[in-house]
């Protein structure tokens, strides 16, 4: 019996790398060794400025390593390639091209036919709920409809793995969430490695296998949270205790400074003297 090989595996080891010139020079992350299976979802979380970007940046061939290796299926990451897609906070749209050229853009590049690259692109603009808007253009759209067009963009090249820095970022919570069990959808249906940077905790646990957690600068792993969450996952998870739970002990590792209340100092039966706590926000 054969089986098909599995592409998206990202290896990187002991990975260093500095940034500025001169006095200005820093170290914006310290020996990172990171191991993602193909098909696996993984977050990156961490406070601002711990170097998580700088993460993705190595990933997608835009930053050279000032030492250890970043590798995809083997392959030394030596630059840009669309078998790493990115997807930013920002859309990248052209604005004067409609959705479905928007979409069919990187096939376009690569000498495909205009009624098969149109074809293609209808197809994931249906994968992702805009099948109406193909005549649009990105004005016309609401912030969780264009990210969801970049998302169709940057899945047409067919990556190995999709690199997303914040991309919900910009948008308001309920939109935020909707987006987050779109991708969740996408992602159970197209099967690629997701590589996905957030500050937010809540977002993290909600989507990821595993997350990775990082340090302020220098950005270094220090610790890894396997998720046994079922799938597919729904917005009744956010209140369940097991996230909540997860939840606080996230927020006690990004913030260790501070005292993060029990749950059981938080009763619905009367509201205790809490003048002396400090609350992790």
């Amino acid at each position: 019996m054969t089986t098909t090989q599995k592409f998206g595996k990202v290896d990187i080891d002991r990975l260093h790398i500095e940034l500025g010139e001169g006095k200005r020079r820093f170290e914006a992350l310290q020996d990172v060794s990171i191991s993602i299976a193909p098909g696996e979802f993984v977050c990156v979380l961490g406070p601002s400025g711990c170097g998580k970007s700088t993460l993705l940046g190595a990933l997608a061939g835009h930053l050279l390593a000032s030492a250890g290796s970043v590798r995809v299926d083997g392959a030394a990451v030596d630059g840009p390639h669309p078998d790493r897609g990115l997807v930013f906070q920002h859309h990248t749209l052209f604005p004067w091209k409609r959705v479905l050229d928007n979409v069919a853009f990187g096939l376009k590049m690569k000498g495909v036919a205009r009624g098969e690259r149109h074809q293609r692109a209808r197809d994931l603009l249906k994968l992702v709920g805009l099948e109406d808007f193909e005549h649009s253009y990105p004005a016309h759209l609401s912030g969780g409809m264009q990210q969801r067009v970049e998302i169709a963009r940057v899945l047409i090249n067919h990556p190995r793995v999709m690199l997303m820095d914040e991309p919900f970022g910009a948008l308001d919570a309920q939109t935020r969430l909707k987006m987050q069990e779109l991708l969740l959808e996408v992602w159970a249906r197209i099967e690629t490695t997701i590589l996905f940077i957030t500050h937010d905790i809540d977002e993290a646990l909600f989507l990821a296998d595993r997350i990775l957690v990082m340090s302020p600068r220098p950005g270094r792993i220090i610790e890894e949270i396997k998720l046994d969450f079922a799938r597919p996952r729904g917005p009744e998870l956010v209140t369940s205790r097991a996230f909540t739970e997860l939840k606080r002990h996230c927020l006690a590792l990004l913030h260790p400074e501070t005292r993060v209340v029990p749950l059981e100092r938080l009763s619905p039966l009367g509201a205790p003297d809490l003048s002396h706590i400090q609350f992790a926000i």
